[in-house]
């Protein structure tokens, strides 16, 4: 079991970080993670609803989190079984799988913001950095903007690739897809917002949760691709100022490793946020920190995509 699982999460690394989302597939077909956001866009539009009292929309919110999660379960289960019956069923549960990982896309969007500053200028940064943020880009200034978009690669080098390849290592399809409808749950209902703050609590202490390992690995992976020491130093030293439980691991790493200062106070709409600074005593970053950046998860992708099929290859044998 555990080795099919790795052959499969081999197979959709290989092809995530060779063919990414082609747009002229998911132009005619719904993308997996979109129905995902419709199923859990319905449940949010008919289960919360504000008459209910606190209480029982954070369990109405739970029981939708739960239920979706099942659902999910139980289509990868069925994938799996049907695949796994033919000959090279394998690799078309990898290429099902490859669409839950996140390496292509992830390199392409933090590039275009370098790309867009070098050919374009503050304001096409800003732009370009505002695809991939939650976060008021308006007011950013050059330092500013890369540190938006460093944070945004370590953090989503996690959520998008470290965290449901290790899920789905160990629990194959199931395991993969149920991360992201859960990932995906807790970025569209997981807010502390008027409207989610209760219906959104369990998409988004789940979220934590699947979370928890994944997110400190990564910073490992960051600090070991990195041959950097201090990377591994400051995530243990400012990993915990971060104000999630998890997003602080990857992002202080990274700024350990090119020795700038990441986070810091940033603004979210008319409401100034005094987050910490990671890495505080390093430098603003410039361009070629964004290059170093970008360097360092293809290495950690490379490494993943190693250690993934050597094993999947030493437990088949």
């Amino acid at each position: 079991m555990v080795a099919a699982a790795l052959s499969v999460m081999a197979v959709a690394l290989l092809l995530d970080a060779v063919l990414g989302d082609p747009r002229w597939l998911y132009r005619r077909i719904p993308h997996p993670v979109t129905l995902m956001g419709r199923a859990i866009g319905a449940a949010d539009r008919r289960l919360n609803r504000p008459r209910l009292g606190f209480g029982r929309r954070r369990a109405a919110g739970a029981i939708a989190v739960a239920t979706l999660a099942v659902l999910t379960a139980g289509i990868g289960a069925g994938l799996h079984a049907v695949l796994d019956g033919l000959r090279w069923g394998w690799i078309a549960e990898g290429a099902l799988a490859s669409t839950l990982l996140a390496q292509a896309s992830l390199h392409q969007h933090v590039a275009a913001v370098e790309r867009a500053l070098s050919d374009g200028g503050l304001d096409a940064g800003r732009e370009a950095v505002g695809m991939i943020v939650g976060r008021d880009t308006s007011a950013l200034d050059e330092p500013a903007v890369r540190r938006a978009a460093i944070e945004s690669l370590a953090e989503n080098l996690s959520d998008g690739v470290v965290a449901p390849l290790f899920w789905g290592c160990l629990f194959g399809l199931p395991g993969i897809a149920v991360y992201k409808l859960v990932n995906t749950a807790d970025s569209m209902i997981g807010h502390r917002t008027p409207r989610h703050e209760a219906f959104g609590w369990a998409a988004a202490r789940l979220d934590d949760a699947l979370n928890l390992i994944p997110a400190r690995l990564t910073g490992l992976l960051i600090g070991v691709c990195a041959l950097s020491a201090r990377a591994l130093r400051v995530m243990f030293r400012d990993a915990r100022a971060h104000r999630s439980p998890n997003a602080g691991w990857p992002e202080a790493a990274m700024a350990g490793a090119l020795g700038v200062r990441l986070s810091g106070p940033r603004r979210y709409g008319d409401a100034l946020s005094p987050e910490p600074w990671l890495g505080g005593e390093g430098r603003d970053p410039g361009g070629p920190d964004m290059g170093r950046a970008l360097s360092i998860t293809v290495r950690v992708f490379v490494l993943l995509l190693a250690v993934v099929g050597g094993l999947a290859v030493s437990l088949s044998a």
